[in-house]
């Protein structure tokens, strides 16, 4: 028997009624913070981009890579909200168990490579290279792949039947089960995360708090969801609120991701640069200015550096500083002088009476 539908819902099929009836409201609600996290990401996205040539520190420059990929699974976490407000069906249910895994595993290895680095930078190693860097973040990631890739062939091929209509509980804990890895990133992530504030430059650790924050905000969401997911929604009796559940923890995550990393890591990547961000004797990545000198200068030598730039310079001439020499005192010792006699002119005679 057909039902009708529901205020706000035209003529479309009752698997995306969740998307316009306005009786169940979250549905909208959530799906207009999933539409407003997509376009913000998008502009982060463009923005990544626009920063690129204007970011001086080699070290900044090469998390680019990380900001992009974590930018792209903060993307797909966001899209992946509307497969949990439609219905679950053939297509929505192994879309579901495939990429929810994925995209957090994706995120949190940029976010787990991004600590790693840090940790290296804060006490004054060089950091890792961007192929580095990359070729973590895909090994990380590439091992959920793996796995949701061998749970799907062996349910969709030998069970498909009976994972199109598996039990509301089996369901939940086959989509909990998947996540251990992902749990394992999480937890990971959130150790190395607090070896940042450990090291010697303290410029670094603001962006491992950052790491921090984010981690510790993301597993309070997930403790949340899953219990209510596998225990909560099942004792109060309420397992049509398993979905938005789910919907929710992913709008929020999402948003966790963008407000708490993202965007204080993109407005710290083009700060100015700083010497004492970098050891005195690595200049791998550190900007180019005249390195500071202990000891005493020898003035002569020093001299060398201030008529660079004077086309008079000659590189045969003396480096010492000439003075103009004036005139030497007379400094002898003076003799002492007769005095003329009264008597000089005197001849002896009379003179005239």
């Amino acid at each position: 028997m057909a039902t009708s539908a529901p205020p706000g819902c035209g003529s479309i099929h009752a698997d995306y009624y969740r998307l316009c009836d306005t009786q169940e409201a979250w549905g909208i609600v959530l799906e207009s913070l999933a539409a407003a996290g997509v376009l913000v990401t998008i502009f982060l996205i463009c923005s990544l981009f626009f920063l690129i040539c204007k970011v001086q520190d080699n070290s900044k420059r090469h998390m680019i890579s990380i900001y992009f990929f974590f930018l792209l699974g903060t993307l797909g976490i966001f899209g992946l909200t509307f497969a949990f407000i439609i219905k679950a069906n053939d297509r929505t249910l192994p879309t579901r168990f495939f990429l929810f895994g994925v995209i957090f595993a994706l995120c949190f290895s940029c976010l787990l490579t991004h600590a790693c680095n840090l940790n290296k930078l804060v006490r004054g190693r060089k950091p890792f290279s961007w192929v580095v860097l990359l070729l973590l973040i895909v090994s990380f990631a590439l091992v959920q792949v793996v796995i949701n890739i061998e749970y799907l062939v062996t349910k969709l091929v030998n069970q498909r039947d009976e994972f199109m209509n598996m039990s509301t509980e089996k369901a939940n804990k086959d989509f909990v089960m998947l996540l251990i890895y992902v749990l394992f990133l999480m937890a990971l992530t959130f150790l190395v995360s607090m070896f940042t504030f450990c090291g010697s430059y303290k410029n670094w650790k603001r962006h491992g708090a950052h790491i921090f924050v984010t981690i510790l905000f993301s597993i309070a969401i997930w403790v949340v969801w899953i219990t209510m997911l596998t225990k909560g929604n099942a004792v109060l009796k309420q397992n049509m609120w398993d979905d938005p559940v789910v919907a929710i923890a992913l709008v929020s995550n999402g948003w966790i991701f963008l407000i708490m990393y993202i965007v204080p890591e993109i407005c710290f990547l083009t700060a100015p640069l700083k010497l004492e961000d970098y050891p005195p004797e690595n200049d791998f990545c550190q900007p180019k200015f005249l390195k500071q000198t202990t000891g005493v200068d020898n003035r002569a030598y020093t001299q060398d550096e201030i008529v660079q730039g004077d086309l008079s310079y000659s590189p045969y001439s003396s480096h010492f500083q000439m003075k103009t020499i004036e005139p030497q005192n007379d400094f002898s010792i003076p003799r002492p002088k007769a005095r003329t006699s009264p008597y000089h002119d005197y001849t002896g005679g009379k003179g005239p009476m």
